[in-house]
């Protein structure tokens, strides 16, 4: 349903009471969005047209099936790794093998998500939690089990098909933090590069006369 700057996801489901609250926060495909309205079979979620844009959930067609969590609460078991529901972009499906009941999916990835990416670590896709197999230049692959194949919309996934990717929180702190010390290592670096020895006199660090010939 179309708004002035937004469009309202109806979806049929049945969640319980405390779920289903107006306020309550929703995973739909990896998305984070609040609910507006609500009864037993249904619930609505507004989606402002910049989240539609970056993310999957613009490309939905009416009868389409969506993969639904409800927010963590403290206390709440946690069985795969931490996820915030805000994308960090739309992945394509590159390729999928069948391994038995099981899958390999290998997608491709917007290039500025890759360094976020290693074996054994986690990605959260269209909401699923995945352990990484694999990794290349331009993608990373996940095996799905057969549980996962029929709970998830990831068992209807095509060739060519647009997923919501969300990294590992951790491993994006971890680059942020790297990120941070290179920059402080640069200036620092490139503050050494330009003293003078004028400046090593006025700081003390040499005696006048000191270091010139």
């Amino acid at each position: 349903r179309p708004g002035p700057e937004q469009e309202t996801l109806i979806i049929e489901a049945r969640l319980e009471p405390r779920d289903r609250e107006l306020g309550a926060s929703v995973s739909v495909n990896g998305v984070c969005l609040t609910i507006t309205e609500s009864s037993a079979e249904r619930f609505s979620l507004d989606a402002a047209f910049e989240t539609l844009r970056r993310t999957s959930l613009g490309r939905l067609a009416v009868g389409e099936r969506v993969n639904l969590e409800p927010a963590l609460r403290l206390g709440d078991p946690l069985g795969g790794h931490l996820v915030s529901g805000h994308v960090d972009g739309v992945g394509r499906v590159r390729s999928i093998a069948a391994r038995g009941d099981a899958r390999q999916i290998w997608l491709d990835l917007p290039g500025e998500l890759m360094r976020f990416c290693a074996p054994k670590g986690s990605i959260c896709i269209d909401g699923t939690s995945l352990t990484i197999n694999e990794v290349d230049d331009t993608g990373l692959s996940v095996g799905v089990i057969p549980h996962t194949l029929g709970a998830t919309t990831l068992g209807t996934l095509t060739q060519g098909a647009s997923v919501n990717v969300e990294v590992d929180q951790i491993a994006r702190y971890v680059a942020r933090l790297l990120e941070h010390r290179d920059v402080e290592a640069a200036t620092r670096a490139e503050a050494a590069r330009e003293l003078s020895v004028d400046d090593l006199v006025e700081a003390g660090y040499l005696d006048p006369g000191e270091g010139r010939r």
